[in-house]
């Protein structure tokens, strides 16, 4: 008889499922010998449960080094699944189990008592640069020899004095409990300087020379979950600070849930989650198909013409008083106040190593790219399209490139510079010049802001630090609309930044992973697996680190009968094949009627069914192919949040509609489609990107030099991911039915551009092709068989 695995006392349910049993054990396995597990499950396959089960086991296995889980995931919704896991976790413990500890992390915002109680003059639009001060005035009058303590006290004493005023003021509240301290902040010191009465809480209970933990006004061991309400509620009553509590507990709890920025943001994790990052974290990472592109993003960098213009302008504000005194010499009519802002700003440069002349030269180097910047922009809008001036509204998002993307090169801005005698000094040096000017004006300027300034010189000295071969430099023109602007200038219609964008961003996401004791990176659309493993570093790390890398791949787990999908062969759905939907009308070309009789026949579906086409003209497109159906259609567009949201509780809401979206929104993947949200989805075309995009192609052309096949692993995997999440949103549990459709001959048939091959080994099963004069019949018949059963 087998002895029962010890981990079955944390999995929350009752029995795993096999699949279960060989990801939990392959896992812990793998973690022990510090190699990562690289798992693709389709929905139901227990995913969270699975990684959470082996991540815990290790952590709680005096054998083991693991010392905590770190939970990374970009969705909201799975962040939810994770911690619901946690509380079924602790609510099926053993009795002689301790309850395992976790905590959601968030940003100050969400714990800020002043930004929740919506008092103290701080919100959503300012609560971290308030925070930052406050937090600094705090500290500063804790070194002028002011205790902690003491402005805790003068805060309640201040509390004391509002709350019998004839003004009613009461007690601050915060999580649904009052706190200690006014809805005003305190003042304290000589001239009255404003400061936190809650950081001030968490200094005082701070010990000297003892752990951090010891300043939590609670005992973490009592509790499972922590949520951020947790959080506000328990600190904040007490007194303290939440966000710095938060920061306490970090090293103390065995399970951590975040977001992709906590471990790949280098800001974030040089000022938060740094020490997490080490052999003893166990990393789990959700929806592990997204690190590639969100990674991407994190990594590269942009500086707009807005931010240097008030980076130019700090700097002007910190010069400015050096240069009234230095003109003005020894003569007694220069203002005495002048004299003293000149003194307090030379002392502060007199702290650092960064000289008046730098400060000079580095305004002189904003000056000139921001008129680089105009007029490269006029230059190539005069070029691009000759009447911009005349048809401002009418201009789209666009992107001027600074190199060919196709050959690596050194970009025309660094040529540029050279030419104009801008050194490498002046783009390193930047960034510390910048920082100092920036701390400069904290110590002159009263008024809470974010400095543009440190920002604009990081990005440049990155700029100049990052290679021309992995890195691609260009000007982003984003449709914004300023009616501060010159009618005449295209600032009036466009913020412009110079970006600065990593093609290649496996070494970075493979040297962080690298930094981990080991892990699981799971999701539902990983395969094919040996493009992933290269695109994330993980093959890296398994051949030259010498860490395993393990593969396992986990279809659907509930009945067949209960879903029919079909890879329908109709016609390419490429811009060549289907022409302009503007230009072509409702059905004029062979292509479109194909695709409208489709998209027809899958919304007769008995319930809610999602379109998915490759962009939003397309969709409106799509949608007019549905005016006579009896359904309602919903039509989403490239609005902001709350419209989008607004509309996806319209399409659950009620009688069965049809929702029409792009592949490329957020309704299409991350979206829970449970129960009977959702009978049918239908994917139209495979939904590549824009390939003529210059972004695009420096990076097929990085991909290409990387990995030899740039358009398979930098456009084909990831646009066949974005239709596997879209059709993957039908069946979600086991009673559920539905019907989902890809529709392009390139899912059915084996050709050069076929993308087949990427589908998953399940789906390339399940997917069986039919022709486009079959679809409407084999749907009638699984419709009919599911309605007898």
């Amino acid at each position: 008889m087998s002895t029962a695995p010890e981990w079955l006392d944390i999995f929350g349910h009752d029995e795993p499922y096999d699949d279960q049993v060989d990801g939990i054990e392959t896992a812990i396995e793998t973690a022990r010998e510090s190699g990562f597990l690289a798992l693709e499950g389709a929905c139901g396959t227990g995913k969270t449960m699975l990684a959470l089960t082996a991540g815990i086991e290790l952590v709680r296995d005096p054998e083991s080094s693991f010392e905590r889980v770190f939970v990374l995931t970009s969705v909201k919704q799975q962040l939810r699944q994770f911690e619901a896991d946690l509380r079924t976790i602790n609510a099926n413990l053993p009795e002689d189990y301790h309850p395992i500890s976790a905590m959601t992390l968030v940003g100050k915002a969400d714990v800020c008592p002043y930004n929740l109680g919506n008092a103290g003059g701080i919100d959503d639009s300012n609560v971290y640069e308030r925070c930052e001060r406050l937090r600094d005035r705090t500290r500063g009058l804790t070194d002028e020899g002011t205790t902690a303590g003491s402005l805790v006290d003068r805060a309640k004493s201040q509390q004391v004095g509002l709350a019998d005023s004839k003004s009613g003021a009461s007690y601050l509240e915060a999580g649904g409990e009052p706190t200690p301290f006014p809805r005003e902040t305190p003042e304290a010191g000589e001239g009255n300087v404003e400061y936190c009465p809650f950081y001030a809480g968490y200094l005082d209970d701070l010990p000297e020379d003892g752990d951090p933990i010891e300043a939590v006004p609670f005992d973490p061991t009592d509790f499972g979950l922590i949520e951020p309400e947790d959080l506000v509620r328990l600190a904040a009553g007490h007194g303290s600070c939440p966000h710095s509590v938060m920061g306490a507990l970090l090293p103390n709890v065995e399970v951590l849930i975040g977001n992709y920025y906590h471990a790949f943001d280098p800001t974030t994790v040089e000022s938060f989650t740094g020490g997490l990052i080490d052999e003893e974290t166990f990393l789990v990472c959700d929806e592990a198909h997204m690190l590639e592109p969100r990674v991407r993003d994190l990594v590269g960098d942009s500086v707009s013409d807005r931010a240097i213009e008030d980076a130019e302008r700090e700097l002007s504000r910190v010069i400015e008083p050096l240069s009234a005194v230095e003109e003005a010499g020894a003569d007694a009519r220069h203002g005495s106040s002048a004299r003293e802002e000149a003194a307090a700003v030379r002392a502060e440069l007199d702290e650092t190593d960064v000289t008046l002349g730098e400060l000079r030269d580095t305004r002189r180097f904003l000056t000139a790219l921001g008129d680089r910047l105009d007029e490269r922009v006029t230059d190539y809008l005069d070029e691009a399209v000759p009447n911009w001036r005349g048809n401002l509204p009418d201009l789209d998002d666009d992107e001027i490139p600074l190199r060919d993307p196709e050959t690596p090169a050194t970009d025309d801005l660094t040529r540029w510079a050279e030419r104009h005698g801008f050194d490498s000094r002046i783009w390193t040096r930047s960034e510390s010049v910048c920082a100092v000017a920036a701390r400069v004006l904290d110590t002159l300027d009263e008024t809470e802001k974010r400095r543009a300034s440190p920002p604009v010189g990081r990005t440049l000295a990155l700029w100049h630090r990052a290679d021309h071969t992995d890195f691609f430099r260009e000007i982003e023109l984003e449709r914004t609309w300023d009616d501060t602007r010159s009618a005449e200038s295209w600032r009036r219609a466009y913020t412009a930044s110079y970006s600065l964008h990593n093609c290649l961003p496996a070494g970075a996401i493979g040297d962080r992973l690298d930094s981990f004791g080991g892990g699981v990176l799971m999701s539902a659309t990983l395969e094919p697996l040996d493009v992933f493993t290269e695109v994330t570093g993980l093959k890296h790390i398994e051949e030259e680190a010498d860490r395993p890398v393990i593969e396992r791949t986990y279809g659907l787990e509930f009945p067949e009968e209960n879903r029919a999908s079909f890879a329908v062969a109709a016609p390419k759905f490429t811009y060549g094949n289907r022409g302009d939907p503007d230009e072509s009308g409702d059905e004029t070309t062979s292509t479109r009627r194909a695709y409208a009789r489709a998209i027809r026949q899958v919304a007769e579906a008995p319930g809610n069914v999602l379109v998915g086409v490759p962009s939003y003209r397309e969709a409106e497109w799509a949608a007019s192919v549905l005016e006579d159906t009896d359904k309602p259609v919903l039509l989403d567009e490239a609005t902001d949040d709350v419209a989008t949201e607004r509309l996806k509780q319209e399409f659950f809401a009620g009688d069965p509609k049809v929702l029409v979206t792009s592949l490329r929104g957020t309704l299409t993947e991350g979206v829970d489609y449970r129960g009977d949200r959702l009978a049918a989805a239908i994917v139209c075309g495979v939904p590549i990107i824009n390939t003529a995009s210059p972004r695009t192609r420096a990076v097929r052309t990085a991909y290409d030099r990387e990995f030899g096949d740039g358009f398979r692993y930098a456009l084909a995997v990831p646009a066949v991911r974005k239709a596997r999440q879209a059709v993957g949103r039908v069946i979600r549990g086991p009673d559920e039915r539905g019907v989902r459709v890809l529709c392009d001959e390139r899912y059915a048939k084996e050709s050069w551009d076929s993308v087949r091959g990427l589908l998953g080994a399940a789906e390339r099963e399940e997917f069986q092709p039919v022709g486009t004069e079959m679809l409407g019949y084999a749907l009638d018949q699984f419709w009919e068989e599911t309605v007898t059963r």
